[in-house]
């Protein structure tokens, strides 16, 4: 049994000895960046936008709620049956885990300069995506036991306005619509990585959105403060990376624009250096601070 188990131990020690060396990294070259980079954040109107979510959640709890406790049309109910999966967090976090895993694994020291740029865009994408996804679904799952509204499954009985603070039951768990907070933090990083197609991003992250009304599941005020939620927590995800200089670049006034370099990789060369992580930002950092 010994001889047996002796040789994965090697192993398994190097690969908890880099995937420490990387995680140390990683947090130092974060915790270096919020030290030095001044704390200057992208101008965005969030108040308005605020307020106008608020309203429009308000009005649909008014006019619409009561309505939408009914029967939809096959069609309706057929197309969202098949894409309200879609608004489940796990099609998005485990990928974007399990990249960030392998990353973890990687000897970064090791990589060219074409390679270092690809593994280090796609890992930055991986823990954006899990930042900008995950964390507003966590919040969401809090709000939904302090608030505790009944599902439009128990209307007749109930009410559309019936609300159970701090019960921990799926039937109490209306207020806000979970698939729709992680559906807006997808149209939001989908928007802030291809900014050109937002539009479509939007019209397809509405949709199914809505889907959770058309399967009965939530009411309509449920989605709207869920999507406005999960989108506008996602901006402040990547305001945050582009104080950082991860992905994205700061934007005198609107959302952040991403990186030129995220997108397209240098031909040729090789990286060097201890910290290797932080490599393809410092560089730009530094053409930065020479134009300016």
């Amino acid at each position: 049994m010994k001889d047996a188990g002796a040789p994965s131990r090697p192993l398994l020690q190097r690969m908890l000895a880099r995937s420490r060396m990387n995680t140390v990294t990683t947090f130092a070259v974060i915790g270096r960046r919020f030290r030095r980079r001044p704390a200057q954040y992208d101008r965005i109107f969030w108040l308005p936008w605020t307020i106008g979510c608020v309203l429009l959640a308000g009005l649909a709890a008014i006019y619409l709620d009561h309505a939408s406790v009914r029967d939809w049309h096959p069609v309706f109910g057929a197309l969202a049956e098949m894409s309200t999966p879609l608004g489940l967090g796990e099609w998005y976090l485990w990928p974007a885990a399990a990249w960030l895993l392998v990353a973890n694994q990687i000897d970064w020291s090791g990589l060219g300069r074409k390679q270092l740029m690809a593994v280090y865009n796609r890992t930055s994408i991986a823990l954006f995506v899990l930042v900008a996804v995950g964390l507003p679904g966590l919040l969401t799952i809090v709000l939904k036991i302090l608030f505790g509204r009944a599902r439009p499954a128990l209307y007749e009985e109930y009410g559309a306005f019936s609300f159970h603070p701090f019960t921990v039951k799926a039937i109490f768990a209306s207020f806000p619509s979970g698939h729709a907070t992680t559906i807006g933090s997808v149209a939001a990083v989908l928007v802030l990585l291809f900014p050109r197609g937002k539009y479509w991003f939007l019209l397809l992250g509405l949709w199914l959105a809505a889907t959770r009304i058309f399967v009965g599941a939530h009411y309509p005020s449920d989605t709207i403060v869920g999507f406005g939620l999960g989108f506008g927590l996602a901006v402040v995800a990547a305001i945050v990376c582009a104080r950082l200089g991860f992905l994205f670049r700061s934007n005198p006034v609107g959302l952040p624009r991403p990186r030129r370099t995220v997108w397209r990789t240098p031909r040729s060369g090789r990286a060097s250096g201890r910290i290797v992580h932080d490599r393809p930002a410092t560089q730009h950092e530094s053409n930065s601070s020479k134009s300016a």
